[in-house]
């Protein structure tokens, strides 16, 4: 056992111990560091202005990822890699070119927001050599511009890729091999560290074995994978933690895999690990993971969190209740499984017993003949909480007859909740308008919505109704999407 955490900043390793459970990677930036380039803007992973680039090995290789440093804590950094945008300008001054793009393109105006851009634009360009438009935009979900606007951003990342430089200009293209070898050193020698501050304490496991005796001996510790809920506990409830359980590095619980008969997710697998195995397997999935969060809140939030802290909004439950997954339970003593939906069973209550935590979902193969949907409603399109989600799995017989239904919604009730009387009249009927028209009052039945400032019961509830109808005309092959314009130029 050890007292301090390893990993390395821009180029310079650190040994880090004495700070606190909740101690942010932005505030350890600008005030232990003067790192004072990344920003502090919402404090809750919206806005985009402290993004910064973390690596971390991934199957082997080294992954550089944009992550929120306002809702990153401290002890998720052990053996990774932080890249601030101190570090992307050559020693002599000289403009990295995601850089000098957004200077050639205007890209600029009050400054506050341009450091997060163009990190955000730096991760982008080390995966993408040639990002379309689309790409671009879904890489800059996470990062609100209210001076310049969007388009001179955007033509600065068209700017650089089409000039894209000798990779022996950019540091991490350059220093990749070594940084990774000092990245396999940290972890070489895996030992569980406890970090101290104030008696307030930071937990590392070294292993899923010394999770489960962790656990077991603190089952009111807080455990955190990406910390994209538990950070906004944090920056914005004002929450004392103690102690954290820190849980990102275990690559036990970040497998992803596909075999005859469905999908198993580990708890530590992000969204955006998830997306493509999900967007193969389960299309209407990806489409949904695309609008929750931006990139930074994607590369940081994991599934098995979203489902462990069971909030009635989460996006990832529905969908996953629809398609009938179940969850699998570890403590020190064992595992046990479960169907998804019995997980929740109140208002902030889930079937968990003390000593135990979510380990992975796994989730059904979908029958060819099924018809999935899922549907998210928010007030804005991207980065936006749910005011309701609902989800769709049907399967028709030959004569057209609904042989099975599975419909759950988010935002509805306290806790994610199948539509049970709206299944049930559905099942054994022929799949119609007239059907439809028929069972949509059932959903009264079902849910009692609240009025928040999301959405009203009467809008949730009637938006509910609105989507089974949605999911008929669908059915029927009536164009029912969003269609893309985009701007000519003049």
């Amino acid at each position: 056992m050890t007292d301090a955490i390893r990993f390395i900043l821009n180029g310079e390793e650190i040994s880090l111990g004495g700070f606190g459970p909740t101690e942010t990677l932005l505030d350890y930036l600008r005030l232990k560091r003067r790192l004072t380039g990344t920003k502090e803007g919402c404090a809750e992973g919206d806005c985009g202005a402290c993004t910064v680039l973390v690596g971390r090995l991934v199957e082997g290789l080294l992954r550089y990822e944009t992550v929120n440093a306002c809702i990153r804590f401290l002890g998720s950094l052990h053996g990774t890699h932080v890249v601030t945008v101190e570090h992307l300008a050559a020693k002599d001054g000289t403009l990295h070119p995601v850089q000098q793009a957004m200077v050639d393109q205007h890209g600029s105006q009050c400054g506050f927001c341009t450091p997060g851009f163009v990190m955000s634009l730096y991760g982008l360009w080390l995966s993408n050599d040639a990002p379309s438009r689309a790409e671009i935009e879904s890489a800059l979900q996470g990062n609100l511009c209210r001076c310049t606007g969007y388009e001179p951003i955007i033509k600065a990342a068209e700017q650089v890729g089409a000039e894209r430089p000798s990779s022996l200009f950019d540091p991490l293209e350059r220093d990749r091999s070594e940084i990774a070898a000092r990245l396999w050193d940290i972890r070489a020698h895996p030992e569980t560290i406890v970090v101290t501050r104030d008696g307030a304490r930071s937990i590392v496991p070294a292993s899923m074995a010394a999770l489960a005796e962790i656990i077991a001996a603190e089952p009111k510790a807080t455990i955190v994978a990406g910390s994209t809920d538990v950070g906004l506990w944090v920056t914005k409830q004002m929450r004392l933690l103690d102690p954290i359980v820190f849980i990102g590095h275990l690559t036990e619980l970040q497998s992803v895999t596909v075999d005859d008969r469905g999908i198993t997710i580990g708890a530590g697998v992000t969204y955006a690990q998830a997306l493509e195995t999900l967007s193969d397997e389960l299309p209407p999935m990806a489409k949904l993971l695309d609008r929750l969060g931006g990139g930074q809140v994607r590369n940081m939030g994991t599934i098995g969190g979203n489902i462990a802290n069971g909030s009635p909004i989460g996006d990832m439950p529905p969908p996953l209740i629809a398609l009938g997954a179940t969850l699998t339970l570890r403590s020190h003593s064992g595992t046990r499984t479960m169907p998804l939906e019995d997980y929740f069973r109140a208002y902030g209550k889930q079937d968990r017993m003390a000593g135990e935590f979510v380990e992975k979902v796994f989730v059904p193969r979908l029958r060819d003949d099924a018809y999935f949907a899922v549907h998210k409603i928010s007030k804005r399109r991207d980065e936006d909480i749910s005011a309701l989600c609902g989800a769709f799995h049907l399967v028709l017989d030959a004569e057209g007859r609904v042989e099975d239904a599975r419909i759950a919604f988010g935002g509805m009730a306290a806790t994610p909740k199948r539509a049970r009387h709206v299944e049930d009249a559905l099942v054994g009927q022929v799949w119609s308008w007239g059907l439809v028209a028929a069972v949509r009052d059932l959903f009264e039945d079902d849910y009692q919505p609240l009025t928040d400032w999301r959405a009203t019961a009467e809008y949730r509830m009637l938006t509910a109704k609105n989507l089974l109808t949605r999911v008929f005309l669908e059915t029927a092959g009536a164009p029912v999407e969003l269609r893309r314009f985009e701007m000519e130029e003049v």
